[in-house]
């Protein structure tokens, strides 16, 4: 997180600035659709100027608030506001009188301590109900928050709904073809996800010839990887390179306003550096900035890339 009061910029914590500082979206083209700004919470990654881009390509206007400790800096080219998690009440008020009526979260954000997250007024009087949200999982505590978001006047859309052309599409996406035995890995991976959506956990497990090696919990995909290539290291996992599959698709029954997952060149690298042999993603149920890169980066690294059937394929 920033620094108490500040957004680690050296100006005060959810400080107005860019381009709407003399009048929000004044450098902005003008919206065709007549539809309100567009307000982008960001978290961090390269996923909240993916999904700004392909809304403002539409003729939309944006607006983005960037959370203290994750977003990029970068994104401060778009109208912006930075803002602490625990600043609802200030952050809402910003964006009404701008306009926002409806709001998309994107980006990387780690489950923060409640002691981090810098509560104004308002969340101080909610306190009691964040307390519940946070025993137990991240779609437990997400869904409650988009909630909480919705009570203050704002419609909550999902960044595929905004941006569909950062949908990965079903097939296979490069020049490699899984095998029947890696068919038959990604059908298991999909099953595990399934069983395990009722008890909220991960979006993402590994598997190799009909084993499941690893499943994402509270670490993330990344974590998972490297446990799962720290096993291959030690021994305890004995699986030559090229094997192996990493399956990622939402939990049944998820929001998938928040939390959709995602896919990016750089976890074909770390699959790759792990010695997986691809990679399988619900066709329609996950997001990519840049799919070409995606690709490109699963040819060089001899990792086939295959979106499979689901919802929304």
């Amino acid at each position: 997180m920033g620094l108490p009061g500040e957004d680690g910029h050296g100006r005060a914590a959810g400080a107005a600035c860019g381009p709407d500082a003399a009048g929000f979206g004044a450098s902005q083209k003008p919206n065709p659709h007549g539809k309100a700004p567009l307000g982008i919470v960001a978290g961090g990654g390269s996923f909240p100027a993916a999904v700004a881009e392909a809304a403002a390509a539409d003729g939309r206007e944006v607006v983005l608030f960037l959370i203290q400790g994750f977003a990029d800096p970068a994104l401060e080219r778009w109208p912006h506001h930075w803002f602490r998690l625990g600043s609802l009440g200030s952050v809402t008020s910003w964006a009404k009188a701008r306009g926002v009526r409806e709001v998309v979260m994107v980006g990387a954000l780690t489950r923060p301590r409640m002691r981090d997250l810098g509560f104004d007024f308002t969340m101080l009087r909610l306190l009691p109900r964040i307390a519940r949200l946070f025993r137990g999982g991240d779609n437990h505590l997400l869904s409650g928050v988009l909630g909480l978001v919705s009570e203050q006047g704002f419609t909550l859309v999902g960044a595929h709904e905004v941006a569909p052309r950062l949908l990965l599409p079903q097939g296979v996406l490069g020049a490699l073809q899984p095998t029947e035995t890696q068919e038959a890995d990604i059908a298991r991976g999909l099953d595990v996800i399934r069983a395990l959506g009722p008890f909220d956990v991960g979006q993402g497990v590994i598997v190799v010839d009909g084993l499941v090696a690893a499943v994402e919990a509270a670490e993330g995909t990344d974590q998972m990887l490297a446990r799962y290539g720290e096993m291959r290291r030690s021994g305890r996992l004995r699986f030559g390179a090229g094997k192996g599959v990493l399956v990622k698709a939402p939990k049944p029954g998820q929001d998938r306003r928040v939390d959709l997952p995602s896919l990016g060149p750089q976890t074909v690298t770390r699959a790759a550096e792990v010695g997986l042999a691809g990679i399988a993603f619900e066709a329609g149920g996950a997001i990519v900035p840049d799919a070409q890169a995606l690709v490109e980066a699963a040819d060089a690294a001899g990792l086939f890339v295959a979106g499979i059937g689901g919802r929304g394929a």
